[in-house]
């Protein structure tokens, strides 16, 4: 009868702690546009793709289709690498600026990606809200219309670029 109380004990603690492990951010998908202006180190480059995003700055995953529903490929990362798998060819890089650079010709900020989906700053740098949303790591990022699945993030230095969003799942 004494290991009764213990065992209920031990089961309530089992219990709480279970409770307090960290919610994983539900998945995002939506279709976006990059476009990156020409400069003197070359011609204007655009990328458009449906996406779908898995976790956060960390750890997560990014898989992108073409319009009409091919894949693309699948960016995934974690803490020191992020791997680019295109279906023929694994490319690995240090992190997700490096694969960003391979990828557009340009470094972005990959990592807040999560974050700015959500309509929030990245927790990783510093930021300044402005009237329509935020300013951080160089962009300007325009969540007025984030209710209605809409982001806008431009950076102004060059080469200028910009980043449309379109979310049709996910929580903001």
């Amino acid at each position: 009868m004494r290991l009764l109380p213990l065992a209920g004990a031990g089961l309530a603690a089992l219990l709480s702690a279970c409770a307090s492990l960290p919610e994983a951010p539900p998945a995002l998908s939506g279709r976006l546009v990059v476009s990156v202006a020409a400069s003197a180190e070359g011609p204007a480059k655009g990328f458009n793709a449906a996406f779908d995003l898995l976790g956060d700055a960390q750890r997560g995953r990014l898989d992108l289709s073409t319009p009409l529903g091919p894949r693309l490929g699948t960016a995934s990362w974690a803490p020191g690498e992020a791997v680019l798998d295109d279906g023929r060819t694994t490319r690995r890089y240090p992190d997700l600026g490096s694969l960003a650079q391979d990828l557009l010709g340009e470094r972005m900020p990959l990592q807040a990606l999560p974050d700015w989906l959500r309509g929030r700053p990245w927790p990783g740098a510093a930021h300044t809200v402005t009237a329509d949303g935020f300013d951080q790591l160089g962009w300007t990022l325009d969540t007025s219309r984030l209710a209605d699945g809409l982001l806008l993030a431009s950076r102004a230095a060059a080469p200028a670029m910009t980043l449309r969003v379109r979310l049709t799942g996910g929580a903001s």
